[in-house]
Parts: structure tokens; C-alpha cells; sequence
């Protein structure tokens, strides 16, 4: 999904607490965190505008620091009240379907089951979830569903051309890496198709 205007201001969360992160990390090690791919995927659509909250925000908050302690240029703007606020927190994880295409196991939602049923899945099969959170009012606007089987990698040469890839590691590289992204691809669309009729 493209969009013409923005719908809004967006930061994105990992919650690396979670079980399915454990469980991602350990059946997917070359892909690492899923908040590059997301951004990109996000930027390159026009529908939110990508505001820093993970850690690169130490880098920014440095620099006020400076600002604070009179090492800056006079003159180099850098004071309170500049930063814009998130409207939305955008949050992810990963579950993965078997290969026969029936859902084996929502990823460490089962304990010792679900980790077995992890590792007997395959990674040509894929579904993603993202659950988007109004800030302000702590709603919960969407929580959207994706799916992707290999075969649908087509779209990823528009998203990765042009020197795109370049730090998303594995997402674009390795089966796996492409399959999730496809999948996180089919949630933003159903995400942004709820958006757009929302009302706050």
C-alpha cells in the first residue's frame, strides 16, 4: 500500500520480551531484529512519518547534552520542544505456519510444545502480526495478520532496489529473511487499509 499523504506519525517497538522473539532468534539467527525491514517497508510507503525512539535516540540525546553543556556553535538550534511526538507505536512479531499450511503453533505460545512445533516448522511458510497503538488514548487501532509462502517475493525487487538493502542484512538475502518479509508486507497492507477509515 502507498499512501498520498501521511496518516500520521509512527514509532516502532520490538518487544524482545516476548516468546517469540526467543524462539525467532533461535530458528533464525541471520536475520536479526525486524524494526530495519519495517522501516524501510514503512518510509518507502508514505503512510507514517518514522520518528526515532530505539538507539539511536542515545546519539540525539548526546548531542542535547552538548547543546546543554555550551560545546555547540551559538546558533545551532538544538533547545526543547523541537522533537515531534509519536501518534502511533507500531509493535511486531513473527509466527510461522508449517509448510502444509496449517498453523502449527503461534511461536512460544505453548511452552515446551510450542518450541517443538517451531522446530519441526519450515521457512517457506510465514505469517507476521503488527499491533498498532493510538498513543494518546493508549487505544488499540489495528492488529493485522499477514501471510507469505515463497512464491510471493515478487514485490521485493522494488523494495529492496536501488541500494535499499543496505541494512537489512539477511531480510534480503536468504529465503527465510525474504518469506518474513513478504508476510510483514501483507500486514502493513491490511494495517493501512483499516487506518485509512479510522476516526480517533
Amino acid at each position: 500500500e502507498k499512501c498520498e499523504e501521511t496518516l500520521g506519525t509512527l514509532s516502532i517497538f520490538e518487544d524482545t520480551s516476548l516468546p517469540w522473539w526467543g524462539t525467532y532468534k533461535q530458528q533464525y539467527p541471520r536475520l536479526g531484529s525486524t524494526v530495519p525491514v519495517l522501516r524501510l517497508m514503512i518510509q518507502q510507503s508514505n503512510c507514517f512519518v518514522i520518528v526515532e525512539r530505539g538507539a539511536a535516540m542515545n546519539a540525539m540525546n548526546r548531542e542535547r547534552q552538548l547543546m546543554n553543556s555550551g560545546q555547540l556553535r551559538s546558533g545551532s538550534n538544538f533547545g526543547g520542544g523541537q522533537m515531534v511526538a509519536a501518534d502511533f507505536t507500531l509493535s511486531p512479531s513473527v509466527l510461522f505456519a508449517e509448510k502444509t499450511g496449517g498453523f502449527g503453533a503461534v511461536l512460544g505460545s505453548f511452552g515446551s510444545l510450542g518450541k517443538l512445533a517451531a522446530g519441526q516448522m519450515s521457512s517457506n511458510e510465514a505469517e507476521t502480526n503488527l499491533t498498532l497503538i493510538e498513543n494518546r488514548s493508549g487505544v488499540q487501532v489495528s492488529s493485522a495478520n499477514g501471510s507469505a509462502e515463497n512464491n510471493d517475493f515478487g514485490f521485493l525487487g522494488g523494495l529492496f532496489g536501488g541500494g535499499a538493502a543496505v541494512g537489512v542484512g539477511g531480510f534480503s538475502k536468504t529465503p527465510e529473511g525474504k518469506v518474513v518479509t513478504a508476510a510483514f508486507a501483507d500486514s502493513f497492507n491490511e494495517m493501512v487499509k483499516a487506518l485509512r477509515v479510522y476516526k480517533a
